[in-house]
């Protein structure tokens, strides 16, 4: 195997929409970086048999439900 072809594999933590944080192996980021995501497994509805749980921590969620509030269909 050639030297230097593979990127550094690495200990990062991962934010949940939850709040939670997961510990996990990744190429992302340098050692110790948090990752936050918009959406994770515990939420995603390929994931979850179709009933899925909206969690949003004032994110894009939000900002359409705020922008779109007076509005009537």
């Amino acid at each position: 195997m050639k030297a230097d072809t593979h990127p550094e594999y690495h200990t990062i933590n991962v934010k949940m929409t939850d709040g939670s944080i997961v510990e996990m192996k990744s190429t992302w980021g340098k050692e110790g970086d948090q990752l936050a995501l918009d959406i994770d497994p515990s939420v995603h509805p390929a994931w979850t048999g179709g009933t899925s749980r909206l969690m949003d921590t004032g994110g894009r969620v939000s900002k359409f439900k705020n922008k779109y509030a007076g509005l009537s269909l």
